[in-house]
C-alpha cells in the first residue's frame, strides 16, 4: 500500500486518473508520533574498531497523511538533545556539551520534510530540512511503511522504520581526537534509525 507518489516530471505527460485505494483513503488525517513506541538511534564507529549505538529518549512531531494525494503528506520531528544516551554517564555528558550537541544553547534537533517520493512498493525515500545547532542542511531519510492497525485502546496506528547516513561535520559537529596508531576518535559518518509509531487524531 503506497503512501507517497514520485513527483512526476513536468515534461512527462499527466498520467490517468487512478482511483484512490479505499484503505489508502482511510489513512487521511493528521497523526502523532507516539514516543512511548517509537525510537530515533544513531550508531558511530568509535576509535576506528567498534561501534557505539545511542539514541534520543524524548521527541515529539507529526504526520499528515494524505490519502488522496499522497505527495502532500508531512512529516515533522523535534528531538530534545538533552535526552542523548549512549549507556555511559561521561560520555552522555560530553556530547551534550559545547564540543558536540552544546545542548544548553540549542536543546532541539528538527526535522522538516519538504519532499517524498516511492521507491518501489512499501519503500520511500523522505527528504526534509535536519537542522542541528545553527545549521539547516538537507537530509533523505529512506523508509519503509509497515502497515496500520487498530490497537486496544481504539487507536488508528500507522508504522514506519527507516535510516539515513550523514556527515557529521556538516553540522559542525566537528571534535575528534587523534589515535596513535593512526586514524581518529570518532568518525565523521553517523548512521540515524527511525522506528516510528503513529496515532490517528479522532
Amino acid at each position: 500500500m503506497g503512501l507517497f507518489n514520485r513527483k512526476n516530471n513536468a515534461a512527462a505527460p499527466a498520467p490517468a486518473a487512478i482511483p484512490v485505494d479505499p484503505a489508502l483513503a482511510a489513512l487521511t488525517g493528521d497523526y502523532t508520533i507516539d514516543a512511548a513506541h517509537s525510537s530515533i538511534g544513531f550508531t558511530v564507529r568509535h576509535a576506528m574498531v567498534t561501534n557505539v549505538r545511542g539514541s534520543f529518549g524524548e521527541h515529539e512531531g507529526a504526520l499528515h497523511l494524505d490519502g488522496g494525494d499522497p505527495g502532500k503528506s508531512t512529516a515533522t520531528i523535534d528531538v530534545k538533545i538533552a535526552s542523548i544516551d549512549t549507556g555511559i554517564g561521561d560520555r552522555d555528558n560530553h556530547l551534550r556539551s559545547g564540543d558536540f550537541f552544546d545542548a544548553e544553547t540549542y536543546p532541539l534537533m528538527t526535522f522538516r520534510s519538504t519532499q517524498a517520493e516511492q521507491l518501489g512498493g512499501d519503500k520511500y525515500r523522505i527528504t526534509g530540512d535536519l537542522t542541528i545547532k545553527d545549521v539547516t542542511r538537507p537530509l533523505s531519510i529512506d523508509l519503509e511503511f509497515n502497515g496500520t492497525a487498530t490497537d486496544p485502546y481504539g487507536n488508528q496506528r500507522v508504522g514506519f522504520e527507516g535510516s539515513a547516513e550523514i556527515l557529521r561535520s556538516d553540522w559542525g559537529l566537528t571534535w575528534n581526537a587523534a589515535l596513535e596508531t593512526g586514524g581518529v576518535m570518532v568518525s565523521d559518518k553517523v548512521k540515524l534509525t527511525f522506528d516510528i509509531s503513529a496515532i490517528k487524531a479522532v
